[in-house]
């Protein structure tokens, strides 16, 4: 494994955009520090993001781990044109000439994923500590060490859609045409999801029900919205009558579902490499 991990980290590291593009991706996340610097002084009206408490344990988990989840595209984009190399390059028949299996390749490319996935949870949990260290009113051991599941769903998160970016780079062979299947996805689910919920089951959970297997909706049910549960904006939402009912934790069938999703992903990947003609 570990040599197939070494190949798949040198391609990524040898090719200029894909090292670029990761860098990318690791520096934007450390701009999330900068959100707490911003601030606005206009009169009696002051707003500064630190001081609202977003920064606060253990509210930090969930705030940072759904900020960071935005910027994955970066990664995706990697990971889509790291198969789309394979057959530019031909390194991928090369590969399986020098002996290297089509399982074995797959894996290569999974446990570049894990890797990615691991390496950004690890990044998140340690600018998390150090900002909430920094800002937070509220420092108890306890505390600061509790949520933490929102971690463990950023990571199964990230490693359920590069498992699918890695499926639609073996499928369509082209990055571009990778990342607009992958669009042209996210639009379906919009669409189906909004049929379901205000043309076949208004006012009822049966959609939520249905759509919680969706792919891409599975994986953004992991790590729900965090700005509603910020004091300021329940105050606003208590002054305007609005009600709010969202459920913030991580469910354990959320992830199995991902997960699932995950191994579906990886396994077609297999597959779909194994019949095709190279």
């Amino acid at each position: 494994m570990k040599r197939l991990l070494a190949i798949e980290l040198q391609k990524i590291w040898l090719n200029k955009a894909s090292r670029v593009l990761t860098l990318t991706y690791f520096i934007l996340l450390s701009f999330i520090a900068l959100i707490a610097s911003i601030k606005f002084d206009l009169g009696v009206f002051k707003f500064h993001l630190a001081e609202m408490g977003i920064f606060n344990f253990p509210f930090i988990w969930h705030f940072n781990t759904y900020i960071a989840a935005i910027l994955k595209l970066f990664l995706a984009i990697v990971i889509v044109s790291m198969m789309a190399n394979e057959y530019s390059y031909g390194t991928l028949k090369q590969n399986l000439i020098d002996g290297m299996s089509k399982k074995e390749f797959v894996l290569s490319k999974f446990l570049t994923v894990v890797v990615f996935a691991l390496a950004s949870t690890a990044f998140v949990f340690v600018m998390s500590l150090i900002l909430g260290l920094c800002f937070s009113s509220y420092t108890e051991f306890g505390i600061i060490f509790s949520d933490l599941d929102y971690l463990i769903a950023f990571f199964v998160k990230l490693m359920g859609f590069f498992s699918l970016c890695l499926f639609l780079g073996i499928l369509v062979k082209r990055s571009a045409f990778a990342l607009g299947f992958l669009l042209v996805l996210s639009i379906v689910e919009t669409i189906i999801k909004g049929i379901l919920t205000f043309r076949i089951f208004p006012d009822s959970p049966i959609a939520g029900y249905i759509t919680q297997f969706f792919p891409l909706q599975s994986m953004s049910n992991l790590i729900e919205e965090p700005f509603s549960r910020l004091s300021i904006v329940k105050t606003i939402g208590a002054q305007i009558g609005v009600e709010n009912n969202i459920d913030y934790s991580v469910h354990f069938t959320s992830i199995l579902i991902v997960l699932v999703w995950t191994f579906a992903f990886v396994y077609l990947s297999f597959r779909l490499l194994k019949n095709r003609d190279l």
